[in-house]
């Protein structure tokens, strides 16, 4: 059956109809709404995990024990999984395991605009980048099926417009394979020196392999054009705006497996055409790839390294008619975001604001308790930030400080990561004042449940009692 579907709703029809059974993640734009679809399959055990670390170690668990997982978070939770990750990279998985992150260019909603690209590079995983819906539930499947085949994770890149987009998509029935043994295996699934050591040479050989796979898999395909003056090297939603502006008329090299690269499709591409371009948001990666193998190309010396790309900024750059918008005659007021109705932080702030307090302040809405009117936030830096934030100041100020600085952290935040920097807070002995506010719910992403909310993804009773 065709359907329009969001590009995660895709995702998640394709860990459906793949045999998913295990997703844990942590609720974080642009990536929620996979784990959200998820959850409606009864097939498919769902949960939300108090942070991305613990997502991406149950999702290996469940991997291990013969299922296949899933875990899912936004570019800055991969931050969090980082350590998992670098390490499933060596022990490889049993059954297939698939990590989605979700970058946020033009940063939405997000603290930070970095390329999780870097990552599939650095851990040595692959990593496929869909553009739109119809490929993010093909990719999903088969990321399934190389996953099991090279004994790794699957990292699938997803971003803001791909995610939070819909276009049309045939889905089809699950096909759930059967569970697969559990051998215990302490050379590859016990990660200690000694043996750590002998699985490195595997997972560089496993590389090798990828790098094959990618010279002739679908995944990456050429589009010819009538015009080889001009190649262009894409992905993701810069594919789609290239597709746009140029239509059928220079050549295209479509990424949609990014890491390991092709080099010798590369190659030959490039040797097709009269100049190369890479149109690629945030980073040069491709663009890097490609100088590294000595190819002369256009990329960022013309294409901006920050922010999102459009279809006029691609027409723009390319030298192309840009299309003229229609703008409104009236100016239209600004309508700045602004806390909630109700929300427990807005009499807080406006408190911490009029007695002139330094405030520490943490990830979530409640940061727009930095702007006016309240205008009572000092810092902001990651999750759980707030808390180790305030003991290293109040250790570097000292009596000065203590009495006039606080720490607010919403309640998801803290069972996130504020829990460690109140142990330190503890153990360390400053006198710091925390701030922890309910709100009885993941509020920034929309609602989730969590550890201190008393229920559980699906809204059913949890086996934690709600703070009170």
């Amino acid at each position: 059956m065709k359907q329009l579907m969001l590009g995660n709703a895709a995702v998640a029809r394709g860990l459906y109809e793949a045999g998913c059974c295990v997703v844990s993640s942590y609720p974080g734009t642009p990536s929620t709404e996979v784990t959200e679809e998820a959850a409606k399959f009864d097939d498919i055990y769902c949960e939300w995990a108090p942070n991305e670390k613990v997502a991406m170690e149950t999702a290996f668990g469940a991997s291990l024990a013969g299922k296949r997982s899933f875990c899912g978070m936004k570019h800055v939770g991969l931050n969090v999984a980082a350590d998992p990750l670098f390490t499933v990279s060596y022990t490889g998985v049993n059954a297939g395991m698939i990590i989605v992150v979700a970058d946020d260019a033009g940063m939405h909603s997000s603290q930070n605009e970095q390329d999780s690209r870097h990552y599939a590079k650095a851990a040595k995983l692959p990593m496929l980048e869909p553009a739109d819906s119809a490929e993010a539930l093909a990719f999903t499947k088969q990321a399934y099926e190389i996953s099991e085949e090279y004994d790794c994770p699957v990292i699938i890149k997803m971003c803001t417009r791909v995610a939070h987009s819909q276009s049309l998509v045939e889905t089809s029935d699950r096909v759930e394979p059967p569970m697969k043994p559990y051998e215990k295996n302490i050379g590859k699934y016990v990660m200690m020196p000694g043996n750590a050591i002998r699985r490195h040479p595997v997972v560089e050989e496993r590389m090798k392999k990828l790098a094959e796979f990618a010279e002739t898999t679908g995944l990456n395909r050429i589009e010819e054009g009538t015009d080889h003056k001009v190649g262009i090297i894409t992905s993701s939603t810069s594919y789609q705006y290239v597709k746009e502006v140029c239509g059928d008329r220079f050549p295209i090299l479509k990424l949609g497996m990014v890491w390991p690269l092709p080099e010798q499709k590369i190659r030959d591409f490039a040797a097709s055409v009269s100049l190369l371009t890479v149109v690629e948001e945030l980073d040069p990666f491709l663009e890097d790839y490609c100088r590294q193998l000595g190819l002369a190309l256009v990329g960022k010396d013309h294409f901006p390294i920050t922010g999102e790309f459009s279809q006029n900024l691609v027409a723009e750059k390319m030298g192309l008619p840009v299309h003229k918008g229609v703008s409104l005659d009236e100016a239209i007021p600004p309508r700045p975001p602004v806390m909630c109705a109700g929300c427990p932080h807005r009499g807080l702030f406006y408190t911490l604001n009029k007695n002139k307090c330094t405030v520490m302040g943490d990830i979530g809405c409640y940061t727009l308790g930095a702007v006016a009117p309240l205008s009572a936030m000092d810092m902001t830096l990651c999750m759980g930030g707030s808390i180790s934030g305030i003991h290293g100041f109040n250790k570097a100020r000292g009596a000065e400080s203590e009495g006039k600085t606080v720490a607010v952290i919403g309640d998801s935040t803290f069972m996130h990561s504020g829990m460690t920097g109140l142990a330190n807070i503890a153990y360390n002995q400053s006198n710091s004042t925390v701030i922890i506010l309910d709100n009885s719910i993941t509020g920034m992403t929309g609602h989730q449940q969590n550890p201190t909310t008393g229920y559980n993804i699906k809204g059913d009773p949890a086996g934690w009692t709600p703070m009170t």
